[in-house]
Protein backbone atom coordinates (compact mmCIF):
# COMPACT_ATOMS: atom_id res chain seq x y z
CA UNK A 1 0.00 0.00 0.00
CA UNK A 2 1.35 3.34 -0.80
CA UNK A 3 0.97 6.19 1.62
CA UNK A 4 -0.05 9.72 1.33
CA UNK A 5 3.08 11.48 1.01
CA UNK A 6 2.53 14.56 3.70
CA UNK A 7 1.92 18.23 1.42
CA UNK A 8 4.64 20.72 2.63
CA UNK A 9 3.74 24.15 4.20
CA UNK A 10 5.69 25.48 1.34
CA UNK A 11 4.24 23.66 -1.38
CA UNK A 12 3.76 26.45 -4.05
CA UNK A 13 0.11 24.76 -4.52
CA UNK A 14 -0.90 26.86 -0.82
CA UNK A 15 0.12 30.57 -2.57
CA UNK A 16 -2.38 29.65 -5.10
CA UNK A 17 -4.63 28.54 -3.14
CA UNK A 18 -4.54 31.57 -0.53
CA UNK A 19 -4.78 33.79 -3.75
CA UNK A 20 -8.06 32.14 -4.61
CA UNK A 21 -9.08 32.52 -1.31
CA UNK A 22 -8.53 35.72 -1.10
CA UNK A 23 -11.00 36.71 -3.76
CA UNK A 24 -13.46 35.19 -1.45
CA UNK A 25 -12.87 37.17 1.80
CA UNK A 26 -16.03 38.38 3.38
CA UNK A 27 -18.19 36.22 1.18
CA UNK A 28 -20.10 33.81 2.93
CA UNK A 29 -20.65 29.90 2.35
CA UNK A 30 -17.58 29.94 0.80
CA UNK A 31 -16.67 26.46 2.32
CA UNK A 32 -17.17 24.45 -0.68
CA UNK A 33 -16.20 26.57 -3.71
CA UNK A 34 -12.42 26.46 -0.91
CA UNK A 35 -12.60 22.71 -1.15
CA UNK A 36 -13.30 22.53 -5.11
CA UNK A 37 -10.18 24.32 -5.32
CA UNK A 38 -7.86 23.30 -3.44
CA UNK A 39 -9.02 19.76 -4.60
CA UNK A 40 -8.04 20.72 -8.08
CA UNK A 41 -5.23 21.90 -6.96
CA UNK A 42 -4.05 19.39 -5.01
CA UNK A 43 -5.87 16.63 -6.49
CA UNK A 44 -7.41 15.14 -2.64
CA UNK A 45 -7.88 16.95 0.62
CA UNK A 46 -5.88 15.59 3.65
CA UNK A 47 -5.64 17.21 6.82
CA UNK A 48 -3.15 19.62 6.05
CA UNK A 49 -5.03 21.34 3.21
CA UNK A 50 -8.54 21.20 5.61
CA UNK A 51 -6.09 22.97 8.28
CA UNK A 52 -4.77 25.79 5.87
CA UNK A 53 -7.99 26.68 4.43
CA UNK A 54 -9.59 26.73 7.96
CA UNK A 55 -6.87 29.18 9.29
CA UNK A 56 -7.41 31.59 6.17
CA UNK A 57 -11.26 31.46 6.12
CA UNK A 58 -12.15 31.19 9.66
CA UNK A 59 -14.25 28.34 8.84
CA UNK A 60 -13.34 25.39 11.45
CA UNK A 61 -11.94 21.98 10.10
CA UNK A 62 -15.28 20.22 11.35
CA UNK A 63 -17.48 22.30 9.28
CA UNK A 64 -14.74 21.60 6.51
CA UNK A 65 -14.18 17.95 7.43
CA UNK A 66 -17.64 17.64 7.12
CA UNK A 67 -18.55 19.21 3.50
CA UNK A 68 -15.70 17.04 2.29
CA UNK A 69 -17.08 13.22 3.90
CA UNK A 70 -20.45 14.77 2.97
CA UNK A 71 -20.39 15.01 -0.56
CA UNK A 72 -18.67 12.36 -2.79
CA UNK A 73 -16.50 14.45 -5.01
CA UNK A 74 -14.55 15.10 -2.36
CA UNK A 75 -11.39 12.39 -1.99
CA UNK A 76 -9.86 12.72 1.61
CA UNK A 77 -6.74 10.44 0.05
CA UNK A 78 -5.02 10.24 -2.96
CA UNK A 79 -5.66 7.86 -5.76
CA UNK A 80 -3.54 6.17 -8.36
CA UNK A 81 -2.69 7.77 -11.53
CA UNK A 82 -5.26 5.46 -12.84
CA UNK A 83 -8.67 4.66 -10.95
CA UNK A 84 -10.23 1.04 -11.32
CA UNK A 85 -13.98 0.62 -10.45
CA UNK A 86 -15.61 -2.80 -9.94
CA UNK A 87 -18.88 -2.66 -10.64
CA UNK A 88 -20.71 -3.96 -7.48
CA UNK A 89 -23.78 -3.96 -9.07
CA UNK A 90 -26.45 -6.80 -8.57
CA UNK A 91 -26.28 -8.44 -11.99
CA UNK A 92 -22.51 -8.05 -11.95
CA UNK A 93 -21.68 -9.50 -8.36
CA UNK A 94 -24.20 -12.18 -9.19
CA UNK A 95 -21.85 -12.56 -12.12
CA UNK A 96 -18.20 -12.75 -10.04
CA UNK A 97 -17.76 -8.90 -9.40
CA UNK A 98 -16.82 -9.88 -5.66
CA UNK A 99 -14.01 -12.50 -7.25
CA UNK A 100 -12.69 -9.70 -9.78
CA UNK A 101 -12.44 -7.12 -7.07
CA UNK A 102 -10.61 -10.02 -4.99
CA UNK A 103 -8.39 -10.47 -7.86
CA UNK A 104 -6.93 -6.76 -8.42
CA UNK A 105 -6.87 -6.00 -4.71
CA UNK A 106 -4.50 -8.99 -5.14
CA UNK A 107 -2.82 -8.27 -8.24
CA UNK A 108 -2.22 -4.78 -6.92
CA UNK A 109 -1.36 -5.67 -3.27
CA UNK A 110 -3.89 -3.49 -1.86
CA UNK A 111 -7.35 -3.14 -0.57
CA UNK A 112 -10.50 -0.92 -1.86
CA UNK A 113 -9.89 2.56 -1.30
CA UNK A 114 -6.05 2.55 -1.25
CA UNK A 115 -3.03 3.16 -4.04
CA UNK A 116 -0.37 0.13 -5.32
CA UNK A 117 2.80 1.20 -3.87
CA UNK A 118 3.47 2.32 -7.61
CA UNK A 119 1.47 5.03 -7.31
CA UNK A 120 -0.62 3.91 -11.00
CA UNK A 121 -3.65 2.36 -9.25
CA UNK A 122 -6.37 2.95 -6.96
CA UNK A 123 -9.65 0.78 -6.62
CA UNK A 124 -13.13 1.41 -5.67
CA UNK A 125 -16.34 -0.71 -5.87
CA UNK A 126 -18.87 1.18 -7.70
CA UNK A 127 -22.25 0.63 -7.16
CA UNK A 128 -23.29 0.48 -10.72
CA UNK A 129 -21.33 1.32 -13.91
CA UNK A 130 -24.59 1.14 -15.78
CA UNK A 131 -23.23 -2.01 -18.31
CA UNK A 132 -25.56 -4.70 -16.32
CA UNK A 133 -25.69 -6.79 -19.53
CA UNK A 134 -22.41 -6.76 -19.83
CA UNK A 135 -21.26 -8.31 -16.05
CA UNK A 136 -19.44 -8.40 -14.38
CA UNK A 137 -17.45 -5.25 -15.56
CA UNK A 138 -14.94 -3.09 -14.57
CA UNK A 139 -13.62 0.90 -15.74
CA UNK A 140 -10.29 1.83 -15.65
CA UNK A 141 -10.15 5.35 -15.90
CA UNK A 142 -13.28 5.98 -18.88
CA UNK A 143 -12.44 2.58 -20.42
CA UNK A 144 -14.73 -0.06 -19.31
CA UNK A 145 -13.38 -3.80 -19.76
CA UNK A 146 -16.62 -6.28 -19.74
CA UNK A 147 -17.70 -9.95 -19.13
CA UNK A 148 -14.49 -10.34 -17.01
CA UNK A 149 -14.73 -14.17 -16.51
CA UNK A 150 -10.95 -15.27 -16.76
CA UNK A 151 -9.39 -13.83 -13.81
CA UNK A 152 -6.17 -14.03 -15.55
CA UNK A 153 -7.30 -11.32 -17.98
CA UNK A 154 -6.63 -8.70 -15.16
CA UNK A 155 -3.09 -8.95 -15.45
CA UNK A 156 -2.60 -8.98 -18.77
CA UNK A 157 -5.28 -5.27 -18.54
CA UNK A 158 -2.89 -3.89 -15.61
CA UNK A 159 -0.07 -5.11 -17.53
CA UNK A 160 -0.92 -3.03 -20.18
CA UNK A 161 -1.59 0.66 -18.60
CA UNK A 162 1.79 -0.29 -17.03
CA UNK A 163 3.41 -0.48 -20.41
CA UNK A 164 1.32 2.75 -21.86
CA UNK A 165 3.02 4.49 -18.80
CA UNK A 166 6.03 3.27 -19.41
CA UNK A 167 6.18 4.29 -22.99
CA UNK A 168 4.82 7.60 -22.06
CA UNK A 169 7.62 8.11 -19.44
CA UNK A 170 9.78 7.04 -21.96
CA UNK A 171 9.09 9.11 -24.71
CA UNK A 172 9.22 12.25 -22.41
CA UNK A 173 12.92 11.40 -21.87
CA UNK A 174 13.74 10.75 -25.13
CA UNK A 175 12.83 14.11 -26.18
CA UNK A 176 14.62 17.92 -25.47
CA UNK A 177 14.09 19.10 -22.48
CA UNK A 178 12.72 16.27 -21.08
CA UNK A 179 9.45 16.80 -22.73
CA UNK A 180 7.10 15.25 -24.84
CA UNK A 181 6.50 17.23 -28.38
CA UNK A 182 3.86 18.40 -29.37
CA UNK A 183 2.67 17.19 -33.37
CA UNK A 184 2.84 20.15 -35.62
CA UNK A 185 -0.93 21.05 -36.60
CA UNK A 186 0.59 21.79 -39.97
Amino acid sequence: MCQSKQIEVNDPRFLELDKFLKKLQGEKGIAMIALQKAQQLFGYLPLEVHKHISARTGISVAELYGVSTFYSQFLLEAEGKHRISVCMGTACYVKGAQNVLDKLCELLNIKVGEVSADGLFSITAARCIGCCGLAPVIMIDEEVYANIVDLNELEQILDNYRLKDAAVGAASLASPGGKAEAEDPA
